[in-house]
């Protein structure tokens, strides 16, 4: 039960660690033509909206589809991210239970 309890103890610390160092890993969408670009961490945060067009401000709907699009790229490609982090490391805390996150 006491190596049980060592064992849990130590895959918190893991994902601990994991998610710190998701949160300095960082991807970029972007939207046609790259108009619009968002970066997010790997936590699946946006930290930043960059508009590289300024001629699309003119346009708001075109402005909210372009926005939608280059955040729903971003937040993909963090999930994309995330996700190989974490089969890393449920493999290498539990080798026998990596295959499930497949």
């Amino acid at each position: 039960m006491l190596d049980m309890m060592k064992k849990l103890q130590q895959a918190q610390e893991e994902m601990k660690k994991i998610k710190d160092r998701l949160e300095t890993i960082t991807v970029e969408g972007s939207a046609p033509n790259g108009a619009i670009k968002v970066t997010a961490n790997g936590n699946r945060k946006i930290k930043g909206i960059r508009i590289v067009d300024a001629s699309i401000k003119e346009d708001d709907e075109q402005l909210e589809d372009y926005l939608i699009m280059a955040m729903n790229d971003a937040l993909e490609k963090a999930e994309k991210v995330n996700e190989s982090e974490m089969k890393s490391a449920a493999s290498s805390m539990m080798p026998g239970l990596g295959g499930m996150f497949k």
